[in-house]
């Protein structure tokens, strides 16, 4: 018997996630989860709470000539931090917060 219709598990389970609405939720996790690897630890010793609200990426930068620095290259930071995850229109913007 031969079977037409067999899928990939990982295209199974994209397309449940898909349906039921947590695959944004996911990758907004994925891509707070890459800020310290995509970052380095050096920046991560200086960031407090990261969260994602309407395409916005929140950042608590503990030092100010980092926020600066971090702010004057935050589009750059939006693509690497997307294509670190692989995803991209999760989030639009970065805000860095003191």
């Amino acid at each position: 018997m031969k079977r037409s219709n067999i899928q990939s598990i990982s295209t199974l389970i994209a397309e449940v996630l898909r349906e039921s609405g947590l695959e944004r939720p996911l990758m907004e996790r994925h891509i707070i989860d890459a800020w310290p690897k995509v970052l380095g630890p050096t920046i991560a010793r200086y960031t407090g709470k990261i969260s994602i609200n309407r395409g916005v990426l929140y950042v608590q930068i503990t030092s100010a000539p980092l926020r600066q620095e971090l702010f004057n290259c935050r589009f750059q930071l939006v693509d690497k931090l997307q294509k670190a995850v692989g995803c991209e229109g999760i989030i639009k913007d970065i805000r860095l917060l003191g």
